[in-house]
Parts: structure tokens; sequence; C-alpha cells
């Protein structure tokens, strides 16, 4: 896998959960990385297919998911939950706030969702490197599996309870849904609460990345 921009690059070295396998960087960037290899920004934009880049890119091992049984396992965890959500700008987003917030880790499912890709990475500022993020084969399986090892599961929607009005002691499992459609039916009903966020604006929602980073951060205040 070839990641880009100069955080990505730089976490993924100082995590070292997977080999770097080469760098390449460009004249402003060179002295950052040791033993990067000298290359023109339009040679590192070939090889990242982007002119995002930021004169650096490397090429890295596939990504590492963990177990959800891993995540579930854990202490009063905080574990936040992508039902769907198939824009790697978001799933890179909400990487970078759970893991900033002290998340103990992320769940996706495994078929129509966005995955740890490069862009995902560059949306992350390397912060993937650190998270631990757990690829399931149904949501709302995963969640009655959360239930049953004592967690509490809240659901973000729009009809929802009023996010600063819950208790969010002990185990926690935050859902997200997908922008459109939100949480599909099944996820819905096996949520213990629905939470929402108040809209006094004029505009319909806030990005699924924005509500996120609130909901993440009320739950951490809130334990």
């Amino acid at each position: 896998m070839i990641i880009y921009g100069r955080n990505p690059v730089r976490e993924a070295i100082a995590a070292g959960r997977r080999p770097v396998k080469q760098i390449w960087a460009a004249k402003g960037a060179i002295a950052e990385f040791g033993g990067a290899r000298p290359a023109s920004n339009e040679e590192i934009a070939k090889l990242a297919g982007t002119d995002a880049h930021q004169g650096v890119c490397a090429d890295v091992a596939a990504y590492h998911y963990v177990g959800a049984h891993e995540l579930l396992a854990r202490k009063d965890p905080l574990i936040v939950v992508l039902d769907e959500i198939q824009d790697p700008q978001n799933l890179g987003a909400i990487a970078r706030t759970a893991e900033a917030a002290g998340a103990d880790g992320l769940v996706i499912p495994d078929r129509r969702s966005a995955e740890v890709t490069p862009s995902a990475c560059k949306a992350s500022a390397g912060a993937v490197e650190y998270l631990p993020i757990a690829r399931v084969r149904n949501i709302a399986d995963f969640l009655g599996e959360a239930k049953a090892a004592g967690h509490w599961i809240y659901g973000a929607a729009g009809d929802g309870q009023a996010y600063d009005t819950v208790d969010y002691s002990g185990g926690r499992v935050l859902v997200m849904g997908a922008e459109g459609t939100g949480l599909r039916p099944r996820v819905r009903e096996t949520c213990d609460v629905l939470v929402a966020l108040p809209q006094r604006g004029r505009i319909e929602s806030l990005n699924v990345s924005a509500a996120a980073a609130v909901l993440v951060y009320a739950m951490v205040a809130g334990n």
C-alpha cells in the first residue's frame, strides 16, 4: 500500500505496527525522512495517485485489522461503530477524533463500507496507525455481542434523546449511520438508546464526522 502525506508517513514510522518498505520524498521533505529516496513532486504524485501528497509517500505493508473480540474484552471500552459509511474521508476523520479522544477502537462492516485506504490514512493524519480497527461480518450481530459483554449501545439518530441528557457510564458503543440514510433498521433496533444533537440552524444535519466528534467527546466527558 502506498500512503502519502507527512503525518501519515511519520506516524506509520513512529507506530511501528506495519513495516515501512520504502519512502520517497521531494526536496522540501527529504530532510525530515531519513533514508528516503529522492523524488520529484511529479514522481511522488504518480506513485501516490494524487497531488495531495505533501512531498512524501511510502510503500507500507497492508493495514492490519484487529479482531472485534479484542475490543469487547476491554474494561469499560469506548468503541465507535460505523454502519456502512462509505466515504474514506469520513472514516479517516472519525478515526482521528476517536484516537485523539482515547477511544478503544473502531468497527466497520466488511462489505459496503469504506476501508483503511491511503486516502483514509491521509484524512486520519496517521491516527489509523494507532487506533485498533476491526472489520465484522454483521454490525447488528456485533452489537448483540457487545450487549452480551455488558456494554451499552448508543445510536446516533435525529429523533433520539438529547445527547447531553444521557448517562454514558460503563462500556460504551457509539453507532454512526451513513449520511442520508442513517442507521439501518436492524442496527437501530439493537441500540439501547438513540441520541441526537440539537439542530437550531437552517441546515438539516451535520457531517457524520462532525457529529461523531461531538458525541465521542460527550461520552469521554460523561464517563
